[in-house]
């Protein structure tokens, strides 16, 4: 058995749209042209205009993503320059160091202190070598 609610009488429901009775004068942020705007929040005189102004945001977007990625990498290059740097002030170089220093492998080091061409100290777990036995590999 159904129940039948009485019909609302609201005058509201019987509009058969909402418009909006404003009428603001405008700028398009797009061509520069007057319009006149019936929200407050309308921010082109038409279609058109709407579509190139997203398509220029989204063109700005891949500009300033590609420039941030260009930053990034800058500041990469830089801090990789300036590890290198402080590793050329080391009087102490663990075994990473020692072969980022030199351009050779970790393994390469290790195999070198194995066979007794590096000289270096446990210290720890680490192994460290003095930077003026890598300078006397090369005197």
């Amino acid at each position: 058995m159904h129940h039948n609610a009485p019909r609302c009488t609201t005058s509201l429901h019987n509009a058969p749209f909402m418009s909006s009775n404003l009428y603001i004068p405008k700028t398009c942020q797009q061509c520069g042209n007057l319009f006149t705007a019936r929200t407050t929040v309308t921010k082109y005189c038409g279609d058109n205009c709407a579509k190139k102004a997203y398509k220029a945001r989204k063109r700005q977007q891949k500009i300033d993503a590609s420039l941030q990625e260009t930053k990034e990498q800058q500041v990469m290059q830089q801090v990789a320059t300036t590890s290198s740097d402080s590793l050329s002030n080391k009087d102490f170089l663990s075994v990473t160091d020692a072969s980022k220093l030199m351009g050779v492998s970790r393994w390469t080091i290790q195999r070198m202190i194995k066979r007794g061409q590096l000289k270096a100290v446990p210290f720890g777990r680490k192994h460290i070598v003095a930077r003026h036995q890598i300078e006397n590999l090369f005197n």
